[in-house]
C-alpha cells in the first residue's frame, strides 16, 4: 500500500532460500548461535583437557594387572640401597614412579634406569634427576614393563601388588643372568626363597639372587656400608 500513515512495525530483509525472516529475530538468533558455539566450545576445551591429564593415571587401573604408584618411603630407600651394597652393573627399577629409588640409585655409583607407563611421572622424574645432579646416570623411559626385557641389568627392583608377582617372578626367571639381583619391596615373590629380608612392616625388602633361585650357588652374603644421604 503507498503512503501508508505509519512505518512498518518491523523490517523485513529475505534470505537465500527465498523465506522473509524480520531482521530483529534474525540477528537474536546468530547471537544465540554465536553464544551456542562458543559455549560448546568451552565444554569440549574442557573435556579434553581432562582427558588429557587423566588418562595416563587411569590407563594403568583398566589392565588386567595394575601397578598403581604409591611413593616410596625413606626407609624402603635405605633398605633397597643396604640390598645393593657391593654390587655393581646396571640398575632398573620396574614401575619407576617418581625416580626416587633410580635417583638414590645413581647417588650411589648405579647406572640405573627406570621404566614407568605413566608419562606425567616419567618427565617429573626426569626433572628431579636432573635437580639432583644425576640426569647423566638416572634415565626414564615410557613403557608397559611386560614389553620389556630385562636380560640387560644386573640389579633389578621392583614394588609390586600380589596380583602380578607371580606372572613377573616367571618373567624374570626366564630373562635375568645367574649374577643377577632381584629386591622386592611391599610383597614378596611367592616361590622364590629370598636370600636376605630386611626393614618391617611396609618397609620390608626381600633380595633374591638369581643363582640361588635357580639352585646354582650358595647365598651371598651382603656386605653393609654407611647409608647414602637421599
Amino acid at each position: 500500500m503507498e503512503g501508508g500513515g505509519g512505518a512498518p512495525p518491523e523490517i523485513l530483509e529475505e534470505s537465500h532460500s527465498g523465506c522473509v525472516l524480520p531482521t530483529s529475530l534474525g540477528a537474536n538468533s546468530l547471537k544465540k548461535s554465536s553464544w551456542g558455539f562458543l559455549f560448546t566450545g568451552i565444554i569440549g576445551g574442557t573435556l579434553v583437557a581432562v582427558y588429557a591429564v587423566a588418562t595416563p593415571f587411569l590407563t594403568p587401573a583398566l589392565r588386567k594387572i595394575c601397578l598403581p604408584f604409591v611413593p616410596a618411603t625413606t626407609k624402603q630407600i635405605e633398605n633397597v640401597v643396604k640390598m645393593l651394597h657391593c654390587r655393581r652393573g646396571s640398575l632398573v627399577d620396574i614401575g619407576s614412579g617418581d625416580g626416587r629409588i633410580v635417583i638414590a640409585a645413581a647417588k650411589a655409583g648405579f647406572t640405573a634406569v627406570g621404566y614407568e607407563l605413566n608419562p606425567w611421572l616419567v618427565w617429573y622424574s626426569r626433572y628431579r634427576a636432573w635437580r639432583e645432579g644425576v640426569h647423566g646416570s638416572a634415565k626414564f623411559y615410557i613403557s608397559d614393563l611386560w614389553k620389556v626385557t630385562f636380560s640387560q641389568y644386573s640389579n633389578v627392583i621392583i614394588f609390586g601388588v600380589p596380583q602380578m608377582m607371580p606372572q613377573l617372578e616367571e618373567k624374570l626367571t626366564l630373562e635375568l643372568k645367574d649374577d643377577a639381583r632381584v629386591i622386592a619391596c611391599r610383597f614378596p615373590f611367592p616361590r622364590w626363597t629370598p636370600d636376605h629380608v630386611t626393614g618391617e612392616g611396609v618397609d620390608t625388602v626381600w633380595t633374591y639372587d638369581v643363582s640361588t633361585v635357580r639352585g646354582k650357588g650358595p647365598r651371598r652374603p651382603v656386605c653393609f656400608q654407611p647409608s647414602i644421604q637421599m
